[in-house]
């Protein structure tokens, strides 16, 4: 299938908007030809999840942009860093790394990219609108632009995702076209008590569940009889885009784009109907833990990235305590969530319980943490789902007050009460 290129394409492509231009475009139209793509389509946004320090190879290709004298053309924001690069000194990070790291986030900010450092782009006031046709990367992120704003991105794999910030174009496939934002598979919530729906910790285990089974097709989810909260769908769609690849949730009455089933589907049929009771997501949750004792060397909170609303649940939580001596207590966040935790009040109650906050980076993404950590405790899907593997550290799932509970005690606290049969 030949690919059709506008006479701007065709000018990047030649050098005649320069060299970064010509690299960025020539690898745009490899992938659209691998994508089966007729013709690129224009973008107004992006973020950009290769800022994330994984190698030399992934600076040199940064540091090679930059030189070439690359400048992004749309709006754009960057993705964690592998780096707080302020505060590395006090964790385990080698020096070379955090140079390296730093190097890498310079040559982003070079190119005009905003150096907002988060996972949680949509928490900044660069958040896309409704049909906003955007190339995003970051797993969670995608799927929150997709479910619960309405904006259009494809799944952009690092290094692709800079290429169509500063060409300001993509290949026209995947959910940037409407017929491909059909639901796939049909989830219906049964039996499932409202004083589940409203809890926190639901929201990650229902995407867990989703993403286990959905993998990369397109979930829709109707049942549901609450308003989730921002924060709660952040943490559905990190958690059904760890455990699976979904990059678009229809969540029936919620999803800009679903306000129906018959719409959330476009009218097919589901090429798979699930029903979820309490006993599917019993199982889901109990997935999320790896540590079978009791003991917790850390607590670690914010993946995605905490958010101003969490920090100011998290504060009264803590007033009036302290953390047990042998138990680390971390929230990742951005600067700017945590400027404003700052300026609100609600950070204080962190430190005087013993807490910390990292910014720009998270555990998954610097070597930060000290080997003698073995057992973490967090309420995020994505924490639970990734430490084993990338950190080699068990994991014990639960919901905010338990983590605060457990930082207290020493040992694993977990309420039970809500998923008990």
């Amino acid at each position: 299938m030949s690919l059709k290129l506008s006479d701007e394409d065709k000018a990047q492509l030649s050098g005649e908007r320069g060299p970064a231009n010509r690299m960025a475009m020539s690898i745009l139209v490899r992938m659209a030809a691998v994508s089966g793509a007729q013709e690129l389509m224009d973008i107004t946004a992006a973020h950009i999840d290769s800022a994330i320090y994984t190698g030399e190879a992934t600076m040199e290709f940064a540091e090679r942009l930059a030189s070439l004298g690359a400048r992004v053309v749309v709006p754009t924001t960057l993705n964690v860093s592998g780096v707080d690069e302020h505060n590395w000194q006090k964790w385990e990070v080698p020096p070379d790394w955090a140079h390296k790291a730093r190097r890498q986030m310079i040559a982003y900010q070079s190119m005009g990219a905003s150096p907002t450092w988060t996972c949680a782009p949509y928490q900044t006031d660069m958040k896309p609108k409704f049909g906003q046709q955007i190339a995003w990367g970051e797993s969670n992120a995608i799927c929150f632009a997709n479910t619960v704003i309405g904006a259009r991105t494809e799944r952009y794999p690092d290094l692709m995702d800079i290429c169509a910030a500063i060409t300001g174009r993509v290949p026209a496939v995947g959910l940037h076209l409407t017929e491909n934002r059909a639901g796939q598979v049909l989830f219906t919530l049964s039996g499932v008590p409202r004083e589940v729906q409203e809890d926190d910790e639901f929201y990650p285990v229902l995407g867990h569940l989703l993403g286990h089974i959905a993998q990369d097709r397109i979930p829709v989810v109707e049942g549901l009889e609450v308003q989730p909260a921002e924060d709660q769908l952040k943490a559905l769609c990190a958690g059904s885009a760890c455990s699976g690849a979904v990059a678009l949730i229809h969540l029936v009455g919620v999803t800009p784009e679903a306000p129906t089933r018959e719409a959330a589907l476009q009218g097919r049929t589901p090429q798979q109907t699930v029903v979820i009771t309490m006993k599917e997501l019993r199982a889901a949750r109990r997935e999320l833990t790896t540590s079978l004792g009791e003991k917790v060397d850390m607590v670690v909170l914010g993946s995605p990235h905490f958010s101003l609303a969490e920090f100011q649940k998290l504060a009264p939580l803590l007033a009036g305590q302290q953390r047990h001596p042998e138990v680390q207590f971390l929230v990742t966040s951005s600067r700017l969530m945590s400027s404003l935790a700052e300026q609100t009040g609600s950070l204080a109650p962190l430190h005087q319980f013993g807490g910390t906050v990292t910014v720009d980076t998270c555990v998954l993404t610097t070597p930060m943490l000290p080997a003698e950590i073995k057992v973490l405790m967090t309420n995020s899907a994505k924490y639970a789902y990734y430490a084993p593997g990338l950190l080699d550290k068990q994991v014990v799932f639960g919901k905010l007050e338990d983590c605060v509970r457990s930082a207290v005690s020493g040992k694993v606290m977990r309420d039970n009460s809500l998923w008990e049969e």
